[in-house]
C-alpha cells in the first residue's frame, strides 16, 4: 500500500526520488528471488542475488551522504543506529554465500528470506522515519549539494538519474572545487615544505597514489580525502567537515577513538591493521600528525590493497610488462 510520504512530489534526480526509485527495484528483486528454486534455478538465483547485493551502493550513500548533513542539523540517530541494521544486512549476505559455497541451499533460502525481511523492515523505516524527517530538516541547497556527491558512489539502477537541478555540463571531480563545509582552512593551504609544485599537480598526485589516504584535523573533523580511481573504501565530498566518529560502523568506533586520544595524549605515534574485504587484503594505517614543537595536529588514516604485493618474493630487475 502507498504511503502518504510517497505521494509528495519531487523532481527526478532528487536524492530522496533517487532513493524512492531504488525501493521499487529493491522489492521487485525481493519479490523474485523469494520464489526461485535454489536447487534447480541456481543461475536466476545467484543473478538475483548478486542484483540484491548492489543494495551495498545505497548503504554506502546514506553512510557518505545523506547521514553527515542530517548529523549537521543534530540528527545523529541514522549514524549511530541504522548504520548497525545495514551491517547485520551485508553480514547475512556474506553468510548467503558462504552457504552458497558450501552447497548448503536450505540455508541459502532461509537467509535469503531472512535478509529480504530485515530489508523490508529497514525501507519501512527509511518511508516512515528517515526520509519525512530529512526533507524536514534540509534545505533545497543541501540536495543540491548532496546530489553532487552521489556520483562519486553510484546507485542500484541500470542508468545514473539526472542532475539535480539539471546542469548544463560534467564537471569532473578533478575540476571540482567547491569548498562544502563551514570549516576555515588555513590561507597557507597551498604552500609546500619542499619544491615548487602547483595545486594541479597536487591533485595529480594524490589522486596517482595507490593508496587512500584521510586526514583528520585536531579537532576530529575530516577536512582532506585523495580521489583515486580504484579506492579501497567508499568517500565522497559529504564527508568533509564530519566528525570522525560518524564515519566509521558503529562497531568499530570505540577503536578510533581509542586511537584518537592516545594519539592526542602523545602515547602512541601509530596503529595498523589488517583485514580482508571483497577478497582483497586491506591494510589500514593510522599515523599521528604533529608539527615542528610536536603538537598533535591531527590524524592520517591510509588504506592499501596489498593483495598483489604480499606475493612479492625474491627479487625482480628487469623491465616486464605484460
Amino acid at each position: 500500500m502507498e504511503t502518504e510520504f510517497k505521494k509528495i512530489a519531487l523532481i527526478k534526480g532528487h536524492p530522496i526520488q533517487n532513493y524512492l526509485d531504488e525501493t521499487d527495484l529493491i522489492h521487485k528483486i525481493a519479490d523474485e528471488i523469494i520464489k526461485i528454486d535454489i536447487e534447480n534455478e541456481y543461475q536466476k538465483f545467484y543473478n538475483a542475488l548478486n542484483q540484491l547485493a548492489t543494495i551495498e551502493r545505497r548503504f554506502e550513500r546514506k553512510e557518505n551522504q545523506l547521514f553527515p548533513f542530517l548529523e549537521k542539523k543534530g540528527w545523529t540517530g541514522p549514524s549511530q543506529n541504522m548504520w548497525s541494521f545495514h551491517d547485520i544486512i551485508r553480514q547475512i549476505f556474506r553468510i548467503i554465500r558462504q552457504n552458497i559455497e558450501d552447497k548448503n541451499f536450505t540455508s541459502a533460502k532461509h537467509n535469503t528470506e531472512l535478509a529480504v525481511q530485515n530489508i523490508n523492515r529497514l525501507l519501512e523505516v527509511e518511508e516512515t522515519v528517515l526520509f519525512p524527517n530529512a526533507l524536514q530538516m534540509l534545505s533545497d541547497d543541501d540536495w543540491k549539494i548532496m546530489r553532487k556527491g552521489e556520483d562519486e558512489i553510484g546507485w542500484m539502477l541500470t542508468d545514473a538519474p539526472p542532475k539535480y537541478p539539471k546542469e548544463p555540463e560534467y564537471i569532473h571531480p578533478s575540476q571540482d572545487t567547491e569548498i562544502r563545509t563551514d570549516v576555515v582552512f588555513d590561507k597557507k593551504a597551498a604552500h609546500y615544505d619542499e619544491g615548487y609544485i602547483t595545486v594541479e599537480q597536487v591533485n595529480l598526485l594524490f589522486k596517482t597514489l595507490p593508496i587512500d589516504l584521510t586526514y583528520v584535523d585536531e579537532n576530529d573533523k575530516v577536512i582532506f580525502y585523495n580521489r583515486g580511481d580504484e579506492r579501497v573504501f567508499p568517500r565522497s565530498a559529504g564527508i568533509i567537515g564530519r566528525e570522525v566518529r560518524f564515519c566509521h560502523p558503529p562497531k568499530s568506533v570505540d577503536t578510533v577513538l581509542k586511537i584518537l586520544e592516545a594519539f592526542r595524549k602523545g602515547e602512541q605515534n601509530e596503529a595498523s591493521f589488517w583485514i580482508n574485504y571483497k577478497e582483497r587484503l586491506i591494510y589500514i594505517r593510522y599515523f599521528a600528525v604533529r608539527d615542528s614543537e610536536k603538537k598533535y595536529k591531527g590524524v592520517i588514516e591510509m588504506s592499501q590493497d596489498i593483495t598483489d604485493i604480499k606475493q612479492v618474493d625474491g627479487e625482480k630487475r628487469l623491465l616486464e610488462w605484460k
